[in-house]
């Protein structure tokens, strides 16, 4: 009997050693944010609505139409007056980019957010385990990483991935990269290095599709420091608790909705088709549905099931009250109250239409979609790097609490939206990241009234007629 009683308890043991080293173990896949710094480009870059007329009218190629389609996009792009653009335009550059243009913008962004980010957290670079980085737009030999790597002289074993060509959703491609290697390696630090280069992609031509891309878009980038340190889990800001990459790619219109191209005349710019807004409802769709069932409560799912069971037998017994009668492309309405398992809703800055889309689709309120609103007034499409002023804005307004959850949206060229979910690690109420973008500027946001300074100053312009118009000599 003694010898039953010892075999049992050497098994109990056994198996709770066994049960505890394999929690243990999950606790090192962990991937958490302890930090992050967003860039904020020197004011002599910063883009008045003056300047806009300046860059616009130098155009020799485009006439009246075009001016009209111009002013048109900006008035209702939802941009501020206070966003950034790369040196080269306003040294009157922008239709002759080089390629040191470009690499000398990423050097500005990295050399002051990367190294502020180290230095108030205190690691030194030869700390750095893995490196990502990604900026769609341009492919430098040697890579954008590896000048990371020769300008802060990281160990020669750091584990490399530099990102191309992926646009706005790319920041979260790289956070992925970075949490499946967490995986396999416990114990680590990782740097996560998103923007864009705007310099040498310029589009000088007069091709509508094309000419979009240079309203919306402006300078910005973000550095995270990731870990599944333990000894780190107490600093941390945010822990990963769920991701959703949906890919269309194989999907002919939604492959071609956005894309890189040449114009008629051998222009190279960035082709934003008709068909993108459809293409970015589909994959956004997809997405929810993958992400939905890992982000909110059964009660939820179930009232969710049974009013969608209750609407088909309606429609059923009723046909014509199944068609919406709305265009192709157009955003609808999820139906689950995603707040139920959200608290924050980071929204990537793609556009106000962007924007009001999913607002709409999630049925959220202003106060929900005001972070999104606001980065896009103050600092632009910054592409990839967006999702985190959006983060920061909500930090700076002191709305993140422990156990909260945020979740990011972002969609990208290709076509892809990509989705995950954050919870908020420590109170993060207190004010307490000095390196916060917006510190010098929250208390203005939001403002009353966003005032279009766009339509005030160029709004003339739609009066005018083809024939007798004249670029004014102030702009020449």
């Amino acid at each position: 009997m003694d010898l039953l009683f010892l075999f049992f308890s050497l098994l109990l043991s056994y198996l709770f050693f066994k049960i505890w080293k394999l929690i243990d173990s999950k606790q090192d896949k962990d991937c958490y944010i302890l930090d992050y710094q967003c860039h904020k480009p020197t004011d002599d870059r910063m883009v008045s609505t003056q300047f806009s007329g300046e860059i616009i009218y130098r155009n020799q190629n485009l006439g009246l139409t075009e001016y009209k389609f111009l002013l048109k996009a900006i008035v209702s792009s939802g941009i501020g007056e206070q966003t950034y653009a790369p040196r080269l335009v306003f040294e009157g550059r922008e239709e002759r980019p080089s390629l040191q243009d470009g690499i000398s913008e990423m050097e500005e962004f990295y050399v002051d957010s990367i190294g502020k980010l180290l230095e108030r957290n205190q690691i030194s670079p030869k700390d750095i385990d893995i490196l990502v980085v990604n900026v769609s737009m341009l492919s430098s030999t040697p890579s954008l990483a590896s000048r990371i790597i020769n300008h802060y002289k990281m160990r020669d074993d750091v584990k490399v991935f530099n990102l191309t060509g992926m646009g706005c959703s790319a920041s979260l491609i790289s956070v992925d990269i970075v949490k499946n290697i967490f995986k396999s390696y416990a114990n680590k630090l990782a740097l996560v290095a998103t923007s864009e280069s705007l310099s040498p992609n310029w589009y000088s031509g007069n091709n509508r599709s094309m000419i979009l891309a240079n309203c919306l878009f402006r300078s910005g980038g973000c550095a995270i420091l990731l870990t599944n340190k333990r000894s780190l889990r107490k600093k941390a800001m945010f822990k990963l608790k769920c991701m959703v990459r949906t890919h269309h790619g194989a999907r002919e219109e939604s492959y071609n909705c956005c894309i890189q191209a040449e114009d008629e005349q051998g222009r190279v710019g960035f082709y934003l088709g008709k068909n993108l807004p459809k293409a970015a409802t589909r994959a956004f769709v997809e997405n929810l549905k993958v992400i939905t069932p890992k982000i909110l409560p059964v009660t939820e799912l179930i009232r969710f099931m049974l009013k969608l069971l209750i609407k088909k037998i309606k429609i059923r017994q009723n046909p014509s009250k199944g068609s919406t009668n709305l265009p192709p492309g157009t955003p609808l309405k999820a139906g689950i109250n995603f707040k139920t398992g959200i608290e924050h809703f980071c929204i990537h800055t793609g556009g106000k239409a962007v924007i009001d889309g999913i607002g709409h689709s999630l049925d959220l309120n202003e106060y929900d979609i005001e972070p999104a609103r606001m980065t896009l007034h103050r600092f632009g499409n910054t592409s990839a790097s967006s999702l985190w002023y959006v983060l920061a804005y909500m930090e700076a307004k002191k709305r993140l609490k422990r156990g909260d959850r945020v979740f990011m949206i972002s969609f990208g060229a290709g076509f892809k939206c990509n989705s995950c979910v954050w919870e908020v690690v420590r109170d993060l109420t207190g004010g307490e990241s000095k390196g916060n973008v917006w510190n010098h500027c929250i208390d203005d946001y939001p403002p009353k009234s966003i005032l279009n300074p766009y339509l005030e100053k160029f709004g003339w312009i739609q009066d005018e007629d083809p024939d007798t118009f004249k670029v004014p000599d102030a702009f020449m």
